[in-house]
């Protein structure tokens, strides 16, 4: 009997050391170099001259700090775009230290509170309240609202003048149960995304559609234009331009070429009168406060918006890597199973390792005739109860979510579209939900598999 028991004791043993997870575990946000963060091959070899120099300076722009000088706030949800767009390189998503937690003790903020939310740990996040409220403070599900409600106020600092605004109630929002969020989304590969033709996404969809598995999603569609959009948790915007004027508008508070007013929260613009006149244009210098620079040469003669959108466009797609669990690498078969499994069980009905490829590019020789190997089919799909938000955007209703691109997914922190979770195991959980379109898939994830095939695909993500 002893003997027994330590065979077993020690085999069990072995098995760790060997890297075989004896219960699905999340091999967890991997560490080291994979070459995320790097622009395209084309762009690196400036094969359209001043290519090059456009990607450098955005990444510059994209790290600057803002003050009111150049147009942060009246409101604002962070003054750089890389805070929230950091990992694991600058253009990713949110990174392990929230820079929003500090900003009321860094004189970023000085008279505000930090949010209930906002943790040096957590996410950084935004947050909307999908309803506007009665006078008792209930909220008033026949009045949608859904704007971003921006966390901080210039209030208080030497450069903001006689600006003077509180910060929504979030506290209130949260006892009415009226408060969602939304993290970052990474924008590696996103040049690619933004050019693929309409042809080929309605083609890929019609391929999606012949399943047994419930899904049937469909596209968001540009205002405008009527074409498809792409980019956001919704898939709300249609251009990386449009992407970046808005969110210097929405999350910095910078008016710009696209978006030319200061930006007040939605109650004070649909319901009340806008924002102060002495809040309006701080620095001073008139509208946009985000312009383009006639007098400059080359590079600099981009607006910021401008900047960025070339910044985003032209970086590479972040590489697949290898996976380390428990400190022990993982084997190459133990992903090559989990990719089988994640195409066989459903998962690849949404998350497509490909959606075709793109059209040819003026911009620069990567993005022409290039796979778009983003683990997502860019389709809106009804997400149900568990993940619902109750908050519409362009055609996406309340449960409705963009196939989030898993390419990347390895060294991400924070999960799902209010970075709810950093397990991976809870965030495929989270797709069984009633009324939604992967609870079938979910189930056979769940019911179907053994431990070690859930492993496989969990080492299999973790790889992307």
């Amino acid at each position: 009997m002893i003997k027994t028991a330590k065979l077993a004791s020690i085999t069990l043993a072995l098995l760790f050391l060997a890297g075989i997870a004896l219960a699905q575990t999340d091999p967890g946000v991997q560490a080291g170099n994979r070459g995320t963060g790097a622009a395209l091959s084309s762009v690196l070899a400036n094969d359209n001259p001043g290519i090059l120099a456009f990607f450098n300076d955005g990444l510059a722009r994209f790290q600057e700090l803002d003050t009111t000088a150049n147009g942060l706030g009246p409101r604002f949800n962070s003054n750089s775009c890389s805070s929230c767009h950091s990992q694991p390189a600058i253009g990713g998503t949110g990174p392990a230290t929230n820079p929003q937690a500090a900003f009321t003790s860094s004189g970023v903020a000085p008279r505000d509170t930090t949010p209930y939310f906002i943790a040096a740990n957590g996410p950084t996040r935004e947050a909307r309240f999908p309803f506007f409220f009665n006078p008792n403070g209930t909220a008033n599900t026949n009045a949608p609202n859904g704007g971003v409600e921006d966390l901080f106020t210039v209030t208080g600092r030497a450069d903001a003048g006689a600006c003077s605004l509180t910060q929504p109630s979030f506290n209130a929002a949260q006892a009415a149960n009226n408060i969602i969020f939304r993290i970052p989304t990474p924008t590696f590969g996103s040049g690619l995304i933004e050019n693929v033709d309409d042809s080929t996404l309605l083609n890929n969809q019609a391929a999606n559609l012949n399943n047994n598995l419930g899904i049937s999603g469909t596209f968001n569609h540009n205002g405008n234009d009527g074409t498809i959009s792409r980019f956001g948790w919704k898939a709300q915007n249609k251009s990386l331009h449009i992407f970046s004027g808005e969110a210097y508008n929405v999350e910095m508070g910078i008016s710009n070429l696209l978006f030319g007013q200061d930006r007040p929260l939605p109650g004070e613009d649909q319901t009340g009168r806008g924002l102060p006149t002495n809040c309006l244009n701080l620095g001073g210098n008139g509208y946009p406060e985000d312009a383009n620079n006639p007098a400059a040469s080359g590079a600099g003669v981009l607006d910021d918006a401008s900047a960025f959108a070339n910044f985003m466009r032209t970086l590479a797609p972040p590489p697949p890597g290898g996976v380390v669990l428990n400190g022990v690498a993982v084997t190459a078969q133990s992903i090559s199973n989990g990719r089988s499994l994640f195409s066989s069980i459903g998962c690849a009905t949404c998350h497509n390792p490909t959606v075709g490829k793109t059209q040819k590019s003026k911009i620069t020789g990567s993005l022409s005739n290039a796979a778009v190997n983003a683990y997502s089919d860019l389709e809106i799909h009804h997400m149900g109860s568990t993940l619902v938000d109750n908050v519409s955007q362009g055609g996406a209703g309340g449960d409705q979510f963009r196939t989030a691109p898993l390419w990347g997914l390895g060294q991400r922190i924070f999960l799902l579209h209010d970075g709810r979770t950093k397990d991976l195991l809870s965030a495929i959980e989270a797709h069984e939900s009633n009324g939604g379109e992967a609870t079938q898939v979910e189930s056979i994830f769940d019911n179907n598999l053994s431990s070690s095939q859930q492993q496989d695909i969990l080492n299999f993500l973790r790889s992307l």
